[in-house]
């Protein structure tokens, strides 16, 4: 396995098969569609992650097949218990990390992880936010190993885990 990793390009083609993948992906992990509510940001792409400077969506391809994603952008959610914590100045948030199962656990995620924040980095961004969900099998304990600090456990029907790291030390207390 010889996989590599790099930017998307700005191709219509090759956003199309981006598309598909985290469609696919979604359906496998969630067992849902496509959604505007949840995925406008695919919709997006575009809008969300490429055409600007503080964003970025990394492909992993092994040859020319596309085996994970992972995308960064400014922190855009307005959670009340952040307000005043995070802005989109300072705080990049991870989306859409997905390594297709056959994959997984070959350091991939690792591996688009450092990639999104020597991105955040360059980019100069103090921390990143993400949110994970309880009940994914290695979703936390992955966040977890990657340095990643609980800030928000939801008790919510996601069962949502608000997680950061901070880029520079310091860590954030709520």
């Amino acid at each position: 396995m010889d996989i590599v990793v790099r930017e998307i390009e700005n191709d219509d083609a090759e956003i199309k098969l981006v598309k598909e993948f985290l469609f696919d992906q979604i359906n496998n992990e969630y067992h849902i569609g496509p959604t505007q509510k949840f995925h406008y940001d695919i919709f997006g792409l575009e809008k969300y992650y490429i055409d600007s400077s503080q964003s970025n969506f990394f492909i992993a391809l092994d040859g020319d097949k596309i085996v994970a994603t992972i995308g960064i952008r400014p922190y855009d959610r307005d959670f009340e218990f952040f307000r005043g914590v995070y802005s989109s100045q300072d705080t990049a948030s991870i989306w859409r990390l997905m390594v297709d199962r056959n994959y997984r656990r070959n350091g991939i995620a690792r591996l688009l992880v450092d990639t999104v924040e020597d991105f955040a980095v360059d980019a100069g961004y103090d921390m990143i936010y993400l949110h994970t969900h309880r009940y994914l099998e290695s979703g936390l304990p992955f966040w977890k190993s990657a340095g990643y600090e609980v800030t928000v456990e939801e008790d919510d029907y996601d069962e949502t885990t608000h997680m950061v790291k901070m880029l520079m030390g310091d860590s954030i207390i709520l």
